[in-house]
């Protein structure tokens, strides 16, 4: 089970950083270019601000250094805390995009919805995971 943990933990860093470290150190073009391949979720939802781009940014920044030390550590408490704050955050932002995805083709109202509420499903089952009572390993302490 922890192999899944740390697999599923490693998929939701790899994803808050892409987003943290673009929007932190490069706002504009995240504004103008996220997700990337010629696709423009960004930009469409309101003018540009580099202080609120950069915010989102280092805030992703803040919960990527979380996930990666749940992720390496695998410690019961922390990884709870790290997929709580990936599923409060991963949930109202489905909720806000949910309402605004309009303006955008058909394609990337999927696209836009889809890759958002990947990741609070996969911070649930994670979380499930750590709720099962912890079991001895096989053979420990038995004669």
């Amino acid at each position: 089970m922890r192999i899944w943990q740390r697999v599923g933990l490693a998929y939701l860093t790899v994803g808050v950083a892409l987003v943290a470290f673009w929007a932190a150190f490069a706002p504009r073009s995240f504004y103008t270019d996220f997700p990337g391949g010629g696709r423009h979720w960004v930009s469409p939802d309101g003018p540009y601000n580099e202080h609120l781009v950069r915010d989102v940014g280092q805030l992703n920044l803040a919960l990527f250094v979380v996930l990666l030390a749940a992720t390496i550590t695998l410690s019961k408490p922390l990884v709870r805390a790290a997929l709580a704050a990936t599923i409060l955050s991963g949930v109202l932002h489905v909720v806000y995009h949910s309402g605004h995805v309009g303006d955008f083709a058909s394609s990337d109202q999927v696209a836009i919805l889809s890759s958002l509420v990947l990741g609070p499903v996969v911070a649930v089952v994670l979380l499930a995971t750590t709720l099962r009572p912890d079991r001895p390993l096989s053979g420990a302490g038995s004669a």
